[in-house]
């Protein structure tokens, strides 16, 4: 064999640097997969989101918020000890240049029973509105009472929606500044009319991952925008800011996060919630009351790694420690109701 035959059969230089990065692509996707499968069971164990008997109409506006929480439900269906039945439910609601064939195309294949609901909102939306209001405060009412009398039509005990933690974490900051008020979105709650129990399985799922898993699974995302509405201002300088937080406080938005499930009403200011009126002492002391002469120290917000030495791509795992102590402190030691088995391979 001669020299010129050797080094043709040889692989190219890069080749094995090319297998350790799809090596490394599939086990980094591997890992998002089951994370987003356990924290979606945890909620839903967490808050009683589904149970036995169950029929849950996953709302699917084509966008990578509820791709994802429709393929996550598949697969818990599958692993659950429990049965509940799916069914997705689309609401075209006649926005111009919507491409009507992309969710029946997509559902199809999937064989995943669903609903296409046809109500042309847009043109009511455009016809009350003036030329450049925002659209989505009167769309989204619009939407809302169309997709609870399909809930109804359709027999489904409950209604799935895709808001993430960073929505739930949003919304709080938006009444915060805006609203003068401490309100969120609940991962489960009775809808407004009365007559269904929305939950919000993904509550626990940051954004990122989100958007990691939809460029994974390559979902065929239909844009939001269609409508040509201008975006919420206020919502996007909120996400903006969280996102700055993530990059150079890791951690603080994990624990506002916590926060939320960790309320403690005597030491708040709403006389709805305590009895500040007719609180009197009773001579018992108490491990958790005020400490009211003392200055509360707070470590500065972040994660250290334990190592001061160690490199910076060991911080996401800090990461997901501290944001497992969060979630796993809401709710803990209750009996889980949906414990999902891995899947053979993982």
């Amino acid at each position: 064999m001669n020299a010129d035959s050797l080094t043709s059969s040889r692989p190219p230089p890069h080749s094995a640097d090319d297998a350790r990065r799809a090596e490394r692509a599939r086990n980094n996707a591997n890992k998002l997969s089951k994370r987003l499968i356990r924290e979606t069971a945890r909620a839903i164990t967490d808050y009683n989101m589904i149970e036995d008997g169950d029929k849950i109409m996953v709302c699917l506006s084509g966008g990578k918020d509820s791709y994802a929480l429709l393929d996550i439900l598949q697969t818990l269906q599958k692993r659950a000890p429990i049965h509940f039945d799916l069914v997705a439910v689309n609401l075209d609601q006649k926005q111009p240049g919507f491409p009507a064939h992309v969710l029946p195309q997509y559902l199809d294949a999937l064989g995943v029973p669903y609903h296409i609901e046809n109500q042309d909102t847009y043109s009511i939306v455009t016809r009350v509105l003036a030329e450049g209001k925002t659209m989505c405060s009167l769309c989204s009412r619009l939407r809302r009472g169309i997709l609870y009398r399909v809930a109804e039509e359709l027999g489904a005990t409950k209604i799935a929606l895709g808001h993430h933690r960073d929505d739930i974490l949003g919304t709080f900051f938006l009444n915060l500044f805006y609203g003068g008020r401490m309100k969120a979105m609940p991962p489960k709650l009775q809808s407004d009319n009365g007559k269904h129990i929305v939950i919000r399985p993904l509550a626990y799922v940051p954004e990122k991952d989100l958007i990691a898993y939809a460029e994974h699974k390559q979902f065929p995302i239909i844009p939001c925008n269609l409508c040509g509405s201008q975006e919420n201002l206020k919502r996007k300088e909120v996400t903006r800011m969280i996102a700055e937080w993530d990059r150079h406080f890791p951690g603080r938005s994990w624990n506002v996060f916590g926060a939320l499930s960790r309320v403690v009403p005597s030491h708040l200011m709403d006389r709805e919630l305590f009895n500040f009126m007719n609180l009197q002492v009773d001579g018992e002391p108490d491990a958790d009351g005020d400490i009211a002469f003392d200055t509360e120290d707070f470590e500065m917000p972040g994660i250290s790694t334990g190592d001061a030495d160690a490199p910076v791509d060991g911080l996401p795992d800090a990461i997901e420690a501290q944001r497992r102590r969060v979630v796993a402190a809401n709710g803990a030691g209750d009996p889980p109701k949906l414990r999902v088995a891995s899947s053979p391979g993982e």
